[in-house]
């Protein structure tokens, strides 16, 4: 089982954008891909449970996050998912323990 952690900022942001959806049953969507500056890009989407290996994390009561497949899993696995708030942007920081580098805007990594 895949440990990601979000924090109270993250979980805070991903309860606004689903109750701003038409279907509320829709989640935040994380997944690893090959790409980005680094090698591996983080992909964020709004989705639907689909998978039988998605990871649920659950806010008082409200499904709000899971990754897609048993490869994104290794990639991400012990990551705590962050929203940070700047004066010129507002995104989701993946802190992942497994990056041994990470491209300037934090959206790629390398392993």
């Amino acid at each position: 089982m895949t440990n990601i952690e979000l924090t109270e900022s993250a979980k805070k942001r991903v309860l606004e954008i689903k109750n701003q959806q038409e279907n509320s049953q829709k989640f935040l969507r994380l997944t690893v891909k090959g790409g980005g500056c680094s090698g591996f890009q983080y992909i964020f989407e709004l989705d639907e449970k689909n998978l039988d290996d998605d990871l649920i994390i659950c806010v008082n009561g409200d499904d709000i996050i899971a990754k897609t497949d048993s490869i994104s899993q290794q990639f991400i696995d012990g990551s705590t998912i962050d929203f940070v708030e700047e004066l010129g942007a507002s995104y989701f920081k993946v802190n992942n323990p497994n990056a041994s580098a990470n491209c300037g805007c934090g959206a790629s990594f390398s392993v």
